[in-house]
């Protein structure tokens, strides 16, 4: 089942490289990669996380599990369209975002603040992610992902508009350097090119996949009207997502054709780069209120420093301790600190919300706890 890619630009089968020796069944390895991501223990936690709203019970509301569908679907059309390695980009794309934690982006910002005060460097999902494939599934053996998967997934970051994507040669040891110096220098997160030309069609799919979704959902929740968007935005993109979605892909297409590179026209780039602008100003900086963020960010607080107590105390009857003891010892010899917060990042949004509520007594489902935050 090995194949042959028709881009002379695209990732072989044969070029994959492991951390460590793999044995090989009939699956090609990027086609294995994906089939490990899909069973692990982190997939399934998608499909409670969320993508931009949190306190909507609304059943129409993209959560994180349709938004990596929908990563993984633009992706492989654009790579069907240019010969490259669709195995490659479909493990890569169900795997970018196995590292956000409960609460989306505004999540990440409050465990961020904690990883850095408690001197465990920044959190970043997208280093998450390839953490949690290379040291936290698996009982802390982790998965055996192949560098070009784990390296598309650490290149990922869909919020830095370029261009021009283009894939940048590395070795194992110059990822791995990358990885380790992301958690202390943050700059080097914002700088990762990805090192194969299926690496940055998964970058741009990720913005692709959720600028017209999340405009979708905010119409829905009336946040914004359609016309609300800019007149020259919509001649050029559309304003359905699905006219966003099929004008970008086209003109990647066009413009990326036997390229070893992904090319926006400026035209297009234009637009994108408005729409996104559009879009932090009008959904995503409205998508929490600020009692809302100072409420998750203290149920942040409370669960770090509870779990914290129970890991010193080492109460074999807490959730955290039996978490501890069911990973190798490898793994536990990370500190308490590190291990608190793949615990906290591994959480679904409602978990983390039965969690928080079992510590302080008070309400136990969302739509309690959205009224309780409105009574502050």
């Amino acid at each position: 089942m090995i194949h042959n890619y028709s881009s002379i630009y695209a990732c072989q089968d044969k070029e994959a490289i492991y951390i460590q020796k793999e044995d090989f069944d009939f699956r090609p390895p990027f086609f294995h990669d994906a089939d490990r991501i899909i069973y692990s223990l982190a997939f399934s936690r998608y499909l409670d996380k969320t993508q931009v709203f949190t306190y909507q019970k609304k059943d129409y509301l993209t959560k994180r599990i349709t938004h990596i569908l929908y990563v993984s679907k633009i992706a492989r059309t654009i790579a069907r369209a240019l010969g490259l390695n669709e195995d490659l980009i479909e493990a890569a794309s169900l795997g970018h975002d196995l590292g956000h934690c409960p609460f989306g982006h505004v999540g990440e910002a409050f465990l961020n603040e904690l990883s850095l005060k408690h001197n465990e460097g920044f959190f970043n999902h997208n280093v998450q992610s390839v953490r949690i494939l290379k040291d936290i599934e698996n009982h802390g053996q982790g998965l055996n992902i192949t560098l070009q998967v784990m390296d598309a997934i650490l290149a990922h970051n869909g919020e830095i508009l370029k261009g021009k994507y283009e894939p940048k040669t590395k070795t194992l040891k110059e990822f791995l350097d990358e990885y380790e110096k992301s958690y202390v220098d943050k700059s080097i997160n914002l700088k990762i090119q990805p090192m194969t030309l299926e690496g940055c069609v998964v970058r741009i799919s990720d913005l692709i996949a959720y600028l017209g979704k999340d405009i979708e959902d905010a119409i829905r929740l009336k946040l914004i009207k359609e016309t609300d968007i800019p007149e020259d935005i919509r001649k050029t993109l559309g304003t359905k997502n699905r006219e966003i979605i099929a004008t970008i892909i086209k003109d990647i297409i066009t413009n990326s054709k036997d390229k070893n590179y992904i090319l926006l026209s400026p035209k297009i780039y234009d637009a994108i780069n408005k729409l996104k602008a559009f879009n932090y100003q009008y959904i995503y900086s409205k998508a929490y209120t600020v009692r809302e963020k100072d409420h998750i960010k203290k149920m942040f607080k409370t669960l770090f420093n509870k779990y914290l107590l129970d890991l010193n105390s080492f109460n074999k009857n807490t959730k955290i301790v039996k978490y501890y003891l069911a990973m190798n010892e490898k793994y536990q010899k990370n500190t308490y600190e590190r291990i608190v917060i793949d615990y906290i990042a591994g959480m679904t949004d409602d978990f983390f919300l039965k969690e928080y509520n079992k510590i302080s007594k008070t309400k136990h489902n969302r739509k309690e706890v959205h009224n309780d935050i409105q009574n502050l």
